[in-house]
């Protein structure tokens, strides 16, 4: 199918070839008929993309500390691999989407096949979105009107934010697709609106749907034509639809406003607010969060959890369906806001159009009707990928490497390595396609898919490496361990015991035949780690390990704290050091005890752990700790010497012969060297971890997250 992608690194805007979206659990598979450009919002990642370095730094000054902080603690190189990682995904584009129901996943109800609904869909021929974002459309509203539904929530949210009662005089300043709806809206509400923009065109329209206007092209002062307006009184409330870096409009809202009066910023102004104009007038100013409660919510969004009508009114889905009553009762007329319609193929031009300042407003997409190409969920890759050809089926020189999962780290860490090992690439599957597209193009990967059943039994593919959220990874291994691949799980292996007796029933473990499985315990692997555990071969006594994690705090409503999903930080992440301080000792763990501080997510916590031969290992991880202080630190004591290890950068050693203390300029936290294992055990080579090890970390795991929650 064909979706609109843009590059961060140079803001090209490009029409791209992804695979179809499937039928997702508590979503809706939607063929677009149309979607309509945010001009604003998306003309702002556009200029972004295009700026240079140091114009995306000055518009990301946080961004900027952020690496700073990084270099002091991984390095100059890791940083800017992770500066430029990061610039080179695709972002798609697009939230204002129309088109008909082809899909209805599990848990959906109140919406069937062949209904029309609005979204917040991506640019694409098929878009896959929760159904919390949804809405239907109702009769008398075209589908083509029913695109400008999202952009007339956002406006709506501000409204409510407001809060004008009939008869109130409110000022808009800023009349793009947003501000025009706004007006609407507000003299649907039996307001008086005065609107405020350069654009005489823009004016024009609001002069049409009811305001009064004041042209700022004409040096007009807006806060006199607000006094006037207001007849004398001032503003009841102001709200700002304007996209700019300037103060100025917070402060001319602040002037036009009467005492008590309210401001919204509902788009993008400076905030350098002047305390005196707010203090005298004692006004109230608030920040509207795009279309209304719900959003940014990932319990409400992603999870399908709605608010109770009683206490939240107004939600997301809500405001979508007032702006849609409101457009069918004609109180919202939007067919003189279309400036332009382009084809999808054409999308590239309407791009070049909206960024360049021509004076276009609403921008509409037309997309073909559903076609078998269009809902294809694999194709293969137009990169020059031919590497499979020469390879047979049981040929294991070269194994054929399967990706589930595209993400963040598997795309910047685990698929360039895999990419420098001995393997083949063979094929990349993704929930959206758009990162599997990115990823097949720049690594030659020659089939991509967002079906995993495709993949897993697939005939090309002997080895599946699973990236996904943690939920599904012990899903996913099972099925591959059951179709016979070689498995290779970014950790944690699972979330469930249950899922690890399966596992290790289907592995089993005791037989030589079985297929190989790999968890991503790479520090095991680190060049470092190697050094200290050979310098432990000649300690014959009991060893002292602490493995500290200065992890930092990630929010709770994080999908990695969510005990269903990720579940949480020390399963997900604290197995890193339980696995290191097992293989560093070399046996197997007796007993454990776990003590977490009293928060909420329980991810700061000190872990015991009493090994057979006699040794111990505390694990700390802790969230609560500062950024300049180095992420990760591994110390051993045994024989009266000390080694200690600081991000995987700088070795010290403290008595202990024949190991001198040493510093690289680069971090190396074993990645590489974990999948070159992982291969190796593929062609017939020793398991690079024993698998009875895995399972036992993997337990300890998965019972200590359990205590401490």
């Amino acid at each position: 199918m064909k979706q609109l992608l843009q590059s961060l690194k140079d803001g090209t805007t490009t029409v791209a070839e992804v695979p179809a979206p499937g039928v997702r659990k508590g979503e809706l598979l939607i063929a677009t008929r149309h979607s309509l450009i945010s001009a604003g919002t998306e003309r702002m990642l556009v200029d972004f993309g295009k700026a240079g370095l140091i114009g995306k730094a000055r518009q990301q000054p946080d961004k900027v500390r952020m690496a700073l902080e990084k270099m002091r603690t991984d390095g100059v190189v890791a940083t800017v691999d992770a500066i430029r990682h990061k610039l080179d995904q695709p972002v798609p584009l697009g939230y204002c989407n129309v088109g008909e129901v082809i899909g209805v996943g599990a848990g959906v109800h109140g919406f069937s096949m062949s209904d029309l609904v609005v979204s917040n869909g991506k640019h694409a021929e098929v878009v896959s979105v929760p159904k919390n974002l949804c809405a239907k459309i109702p009769a008398g509203v075209s589908p083509e009107d029913a695109t400008f539904a999202v952009l007339g929530a956002i406006g709506l949210q501000g409204i409510r934010l407001a809060e004008p009662t009939i008869g109130e005089t409110v000022v808009v300043t800023g009349l793009g697709l947003i501000g025009l709806l706004t007006v609407q809206l507000l003299r649907a509400n039996g307001c008086r609106v005065l609107g405020a923009d350069y654009d005489a065109n823009r004016l024009a329209l609001a002069r049409q749907f009811g305001a009064e206007t004041v042209d700022l092209s004409s040096n007009e002062d807006p806060v006199k034509a607000a006094e006037a307006f207001t007849r004398g009184r001032g503003a009841d409330a102001v709200l700002i639809t304007a996209s700019t870096s300037s103060n100025e409009p917070v402060s001319q809202a602040a002037r036009m406003c009467r005492k008590r009066g309210r401001i919204v910023l509902v788009g993008v102004s400076g905030l350098e607010l002047s305390r005196a104009d707010f203090y005298e007038k004692e006004l109230s100013f608030q920040v509207s969060c795009s279309y209304g409660p719900g959003r940014y919510d990932p319990g409400y969004e992603d999870e399908g959890n709605d608010y109770p009508l009683g206490f939240v009114r107004w939600t997301e889905q809500r405001n979508f369906e007032a702006v849609l009553d409101l457009m069918a009762s004609s109180n919202i007329k939007v067919g003189d806001l279309v400036s332009h319609r382009f084809k999808i193929d054409d999308a590239e031009d309407a791009y070049q159009l909206v960024s360049g300042g021509s004076g276009s407003l609403g921008v509409v997409l037309d997309y073909p009707s559903s076609e078998a190409a269009a809902l294809r969920t694999s194709q293969i890759s137009d990169a020059e990928a031919t590497r499979g050809s020469a390879v047979r089926p049981g040929d294991f020189s070269q194994p054929r490497i399967g990706f589930i999962g595209a993400g963040n780290y598997a795309s910047a860490v685990l698929i360039p390595a895999f990419a420098k090992s001995s393997c083949q690439l063979s094929a990349v599957c993704t929930e959206n396609g758009v990162s599997g597209n990115h990823i097949a193009r720049k690594f030659g990967i020659p089939v991509m898919t967002t079906s995993t059943i495709e993949l897993i039994e697939s005939e090309d593919i002997d080895a599946v490496v699973v990236a996904t959220r943690h939920d599904s990874h012990g899903e996913l291994a099972l099925r591959a361990l059951a179709a016979g691949k070689h498995v290779f799980v970014e950790k944690p292996l699972t979330l469930s015991l249950d899922e690890l007796s399966d596992i290790e029933d289907e592995l089993g473990v005791q037989s030589n035949s079985a297929p190989s499985l790999m968890v991503g315990f790479n520090r095991r692997f680190a060049p470092q780690v190697r050094m200290i555990k050979d310098a432990l071969a000649t300690v014959r006594e009991p060893m002292s390990l602490i493995l500290t994690m200065n992890a930092g705090p990630i929010d709770e409503a994080h999908w990695t704290q969510h005990p269903e999903i990720g579940g949480g930080r020390i399963v997900g992440e604290a197995c890193h050091f339980i696995d290191l301080a097992r293989y560093l000792i070399g046996d197997r763990v007796d007993s454990w005890s776990a003590s977490a501080a009293d928060t909420p997510t329980r991810d700061t916590a000190s872990i015991t752990l009493k090994f057979a031969n006699g040794s111990i290992a505390t694990v700390h991880y802790f969230s609560n700790g500062h950024k300049s202080m180095p992420k990760e630190r591994i110390e051993v004591f045994a024989g009266g010497q000390v080694l200690r290890l600081d991000n995987f950068r700088e070795l010290h050693s403290f008595g202990w012969n024949g190991v001198t203390s040493k510093k690289n300029w680069r971090q190396n936290k074993g990645q590489s060297a974990c999948v070159a294992a992982f291969i190796d055990s593929i062609r017939g080579s020793e398991r690079a971890i024993p698998a009875a090890e895995i399972l036992e970390v993997s337990r300890l795991s998965i019972e200590i997250a359990a205590a401490l929650r």
